[in-house]
């Protein structure tokens, strides 16, 4: 018999590793153009003129990719959503902010792919929790500083509102569908105008 299994790690690249950022926007722009399907290891290390072997290296799975490029850009969006509850415009800012299509439509490709990856579904279930209690504690002291009671728009049904309706707008627009999106967008517009400038606006801690 021989000695006892001797477990080794698999050596991983660097968190800080030019070529792991490369990687890393590589994936984000081939699921933003084709879709998640088509960002296989293969696929990426062509894109980003490396060997296939790399992607592993940095990547042992293409899960582990995939949750790099999800925290990169949920982190980025938090840190972007909490400096637009913060603005002077906290509501139209909060909308524009939703409506970026480029955020909205990789988000829509990550909730494909958690169908089929249990990880990713629970990452993204973690990172769509502290999005909505950061606009729920956020928009509870805007509501309140613009006089609007809590009981005539609850704050985490206008943030539920904003988000779900951002998310209907940009996937119709990626079939072509494009009615009624000019009256939706200028209602809540003038809607966020209108409660923004009623009080003091933003500047919480």
């Amino acid at each position: 018999m021989g000695g006892p299994r001797v477990s080794t790690k698999r050596r991983v690249g660097t968190q800080d590793s030019k070529t792991r950022q490369t990687l890393i926007e590589t994936t984000t722009q081939i699921m933003l153009d084709e879709g998640y399907a088509a960002a296989t290891s293969r696929r990426v290390a062509a894109k980003a003129g490396v060997q296939p072997a790399l992607v592993h290296y940095y990547f042992p799975t293409m899960d582990d990719l995939f949750l790099a490029v999800f925290r990169r850009g949920a982190e980025a969006n938090l840190k972007r959503q909490q400096e637009a509850l913060l603005s002077d415009q906290p509501l139209r800012e909060l909308w524009e902010l939703s409506t970026r299509h480029s955020g909205t439509a990789l988000m829509m490709e990550f909730t494909a792919l958690a169908n089929h990856r249990k990880d990713i579904r629970a990452e993204i279930a973690s990172y769509a929790e502290r999005f909505r209690e950061l606009q729920h504690t956020a928009l509870t002291f805007i509501l309140r500083d613009h006089g609007i009671e809590p009981d005539d728009l609850p704050p985490m049904v206008l943030a539920i509102l904003i988000s779900s309706l951002a998310q209907t707008v940009v996937s119709e627009q990626s079939l072509g569908v494009t009615l009624g999106h000019p009256e939706l967008i200028s209602f809540l517009e003038q809607f966020a105008s209108r409660v923004d400038s009623a009080g003091g606006g933003g500047g919480h801690d």
